[in-house]
Order: structure tokens, then C-alpha cells, then sequence
């Protein structure tokens, strides 16, 4: 299991990153090793605010939580309880999206079952993102972006082959935009 401990506005001492490598095996113990790409953490520090995002690949889905306290440590241990939670929440779904053997079912406790721009120069590009789109259906897509704790995800819809966007709409539902060509 590869892990990249990386540190904005702090050092990152060996006992941060041994204690961050502890805390991310509770993670991995629930996925077989062979199926997980490189895991990153990135711990900053803030206005007085210590943020930790955790971002695990796993066979083409992204487990990805993020924290922040006023103590990186308790900032890393919550951060791990809400990767947790997430697999907790969707065993079901990732045991059978996940290739057999990849999700470890067994090991999961029974119990723990911007404003808009008028014109051009009003607004600029800060950070540009590339990923793959693959086909999937309109759960999975949701799912995902629950995974990855984003409030959108872009998506080729498995059924129209179209690109579509699922969205957490502030009433805590979810939206699905299709568009029209």
C-alpha cells in the first residue's frame, strides 16, 4: 500500500506521517491491497484551521474525506471515521461495482451498519481538472460523488450514452442535468 503524506504550510515530521499511515490502514483493511492505487493525504494548515483530505483509489472509484479542527490530529482521526462511514454506507453497493474479492464485506462490523459572472473579465480559471468519463448509471454516479464528498459529478449516463451531471441539491435531494444537444 502506497501512501503520499504531503504538507502545505506545515512540516511533515516521521511521527505525522506514521500516525497518518496507522490511521489509513483502517481504511485499507476493508479492500484487497492488489486493487488500490497510491493513497494521498494532504494535511494544510490555515488560519489557525489544520485540514486533512484523504483521497483513496480503489478499482475506478474514489474514496476522498475531508476535516478540519483546530488539531491535525483529531483533524486525521475524523477524517478517517468519515471514509469509514462511506464505505459503511455503500458495502452493498461497492461489494458488487468492486471486482470479486476487492472488497473485504467481512471485515465491515455488522453494527457499524459562486455568484455568476456577467461577463468574461469578471472571472478567471484558477484550476483546470482531467479525468477519465466512463459509461455508468445515474446511482452509481451518485454514489461516487458521495464517495469522493463532492456536491456535483460528471458522468457519461450508462443508458443514453450522453454526458449528464448528478448534483446535491441544498434540500439535501439530488438533481440530474441532461443536457440538450
Amino acid at each position: 500500500m502506497a501512501i503520499t503524506v504531503r504538507g502545505k504550510n506545515i512540516e511533515i515530521t516521521p511521527a505525522l506521517k506514521d500516525y497518518v499511515s496507522k490511521r489509513v490502514g483502517k481504511v485499507t483493511k476493508y479492500f484487497d491491497s492488489a486493487t488500490m492505487g497510491e493513497i494521498t493525504a494532504i494535511l494544510t494548515v490555515s488560519k489557525g484551521r489544520h485540514i486533512v483530505e484523504v483521497t483513496v483509489p480503489i478499482n475506478g472509484i474514489l474514496l476522498r474525506g475531508e476535516e478540519a479542527t483546530t488539531d491535525m490530529y483529531a483533524s486525521i482521526d475524523l477524517v478517517i471515521e468519515k471514509l469509514e462511514k462511506q464505505i459503511e454506507k455503500y458495502k452493498t453497493k461497492l461489494s458488487r461495482k468492486l471486482k470479486s474479492g476487492a472488497f473485504k464485506t467481512e471485515l465491515v462490523p455488522a453494527a457499524m451498519l459562486a455568484s455568476e459572472a456577467t461577463d468574461e473579465e469578471e472571472f478567471s480559471i484558477v484550476k483546470t481538472k482531467r479525468f477519465a468519463v466512463k459509461p455508468m448509471a445515474v446511482d452509481e454516479a451518485v454514489m461516487q460523488m458521495n464517495l469522493i464528498n463532492h456536491d456535483f459529478y460528471v458522468f457519461t449516463n450508462a443508458e443514453t450514452e450522453e454526458v449528464n451531471v448528478v448534483y446535491r441539491r441544498k434540500d439535501g435531494q439530488y438533481g440530474l442535468i441532461e443536457p440538450e444537444y
